[in-house]
């Protein structure tokens, strides 16, 4: 059977920012450069990062001076998503008097600039084994004519009409 819903709280006034119902969420679809502004992309793509995880987000978050919270949500807009893709994070953007918590992060928007700056330089993505896997060098066969293949990938060239059968 399916789990309860957590009890929903619809917005008061009197909730304080440091409560968690006031952090702001960070999906990391907010920050993914194979998303569109429509899937959810909320940063332009050239300050996007390529299928950021939230485990991720939180390494980057976890050097700050931010509180943030971890939560296995998915994002709404996507239908399908793996468990070890799920999750969404949480930050108080704002102490209980109004305040900023950080000078450096004034914004949702600098805080999802900075996640998307410093997810790049993490060691996990420095050193991801074969990041051009897909595009290993394959054994060509000794013809070059139709029967060689000419329609497969590979270099330019006229496109060829494929291997015969």
């Amino acid at each position: 059977m399916a789990e309860p819903l957590p009890m929903r709280i619809n917005w008061n006034p009197d909730i304080k920012h440091n409560q968690m119902e006031r952090w702001i969420c960070i999906y990391p679809a907010y920050i993914n450069s194979k998303k569109t502004r429509q899937e959810g992309r909320r940063l332009p793509k050239e300050n996007c990062v390529e299928n950021p995880h939230y485990h991720e987000m939180r390494d980057v978050l976890s050097v700050t001076n931010m509180h943030f919270l971890v939560e296995t949500l998915k994002y709404p807009r996507e239908i399908s998503r793996e468990i070890q893709f799920r999750g969404r994070i949480r930050v108080q953007l704002r102490n209980a008097d109004g305040t900023l918590c950080s000078k450096d992060f004034p914004s949702r928007e600098s805080i999802m600039q900075y996640i998307a700056g410093k997810i790049p330089q993490l060691k996990t993505r420095q050193n991801k084994p074969g990041g051009e896997s897909f595009h290993q060098p394959q054994p060509q066969s000794s013809g070059s004519g139709a029967a060689g293949g000419g329609g497969g990938g590979g270099g330019g060239g006229k496109k060829g009409k494929g291997k015969r059968r």
